[in-house]
């Protein structure tokens, strides 16, 4: 005879890593059939013990039995009710999907395109690879002018034909005001648009520079435009975009495809204009001599900082397209994205944009 402790453990052990229906039948099968079962044996072999041994044995042999056949068929119960494993559970709330950001470059370049619509401007798009004639010399800077020097030129190895309408293509375009060139040669005035994209520069990639930004330019020309017209249009660009509250100013510049020109200034957002280091009144003066003792690192205690640049289209400039100069005036002025998004939002670093963090990229609206 079997040691019923044993026999007891033995059962409970194999129910317990029984987990399926199978494997319960299975232990079932083990301890409870007729012929092989390990209780079934144990009960028929009773006849062959000794008679003094036979009413104790049988008791718990029976009480063992009996408490088997509940645990098995509560073990089938709960494992017939429980779901699939790869079951779904319609009850559970559902998982949040992850929703993609547009890049912050691309919000603020739609922002400026829909202020610019709204005052009934022209968005056009044109070649990034452009001749030396519309990127530089339409716009009065000949092969010798020092403004040249300005642009940093990327120029190709060798020119493309068919890059864009005209010249073969040289460089890629310093700015998109080769676009306005095209435009004017091909339209008459009134003349009302804005022309975005990306522009390149031999420029190192540092907080605030960077070989390729986005630019956005714009040029109107009519009878009767003056620099009131210019400095209306840049002054109501500004308010939409940092705030009705932020001071502006007029700053005289140089231009070579604008006579007079000027540069737009605003009050700058971290000392109010005060020119003041917001937390720090006693910070030492920087080496260069740049800011003043105690003044604000973020515009060099001047309380400004710079914008865009701007001014009156030169009279050159309505030659080489076929405008009469004494006739028609214009402006025009020229914006950087990447510029525009970090005084917007205050970030320090323009290399930000392009790193392709999701950290970064997600903290802006949608």
């Amino acid at each position: 005879m079997v040691d019923i402790l044993t026999l007891t453990r033995d059962f409970e052990k194999d129910l317990s890593a029984a987990k399926t229906q199978a494997a319960v039948r299975a232990v079932r099968e083990k301890y409870l059939s007729r012929k092989s079962g390990r209780i079934s044996v144990e009960l028929r072999a009773l006849a062959s013990s000794p008679p003094q041994e036979r009413r104790t044995l049988g008791s718990n042999l029976n009480g063992l039995k009996l408490r088997a056949e509940e645990q098995l068929d509560a073990a089938e119960r709960a494992l017939a009710s429980a779901p699939p494993a790869d079951a779904i559970d319609v009850t559970l709330p559902g998982r949040t999907p992850l929703v993609g950001h547009r890049h912050p470059l691309t919000l603020l370049r739609e922002r400026v395109e829909q202020i610019f619509l709204r005052m009934g401007f022209l968005i056009v798009e044109g070649p990034e690879l452009e001749d030396d004639y519309h990127n530089f010399e339409a716009l009065n800077m000949p092969p010798e002018h020092p403004a040249r020097d300005m642009q940093d030129t990327l120029y190709l190895a060798s020119p493309i034909s068919g890059a864009a309408p005209g010249r073969a293509a040289t460089l890629l375009r310093t700015h998109t005001s080769g676009m306005q060139i095209r435009h004017m040669e091909t339209h008459q005035p009134p003349v009302r648009l804005i022309a975005p994209g990306r522009v390149y520069r031999r420029d190192g990639l540092d907080l605030t520079h960077s070989p390729m930004f986005t630019q956005v330019e714009a040029l109107v020309v009519d009878d009767g435009i003056t620099l009131a017209d210019l400095k209306g249009t840049v002054v109501t660009l500004a308010h939409e975009l940092f705030g009705a509250d932020r001071g502006t100013r007029f700053r005289p510049s140089f231009f070579p495809y604008t006579e007079p020109s000027a540069e737009l200034d605003i009050t700058c957002h971290a000392c109010g204009g005060t020119g003041r280091a917001p937390k720090e009144p006693s910070a030492p003066k920087r080496d260069g001599g740049g800011t003043r003792e105690g003044g604000c690192t973020m515009c060099k205690g001047t309380g400004w900082i710079e914008v865009l640049g701007s001014g009156m289209v030169h009279p050159a400039v309505f030659e080489a397209v076929g405008y009469d100069p004494e006739r028609y005036t214009g402006f025009a002025f020229g914006v950087g994205i990447e510029r525009l998004a970090l005084l917007k939002w205050g970030i320090e670093d323009i290399r930000l944009f392009y790193e392709n963090d999701l950290r970064f990229l997600e903290q802006f609206p949608l």
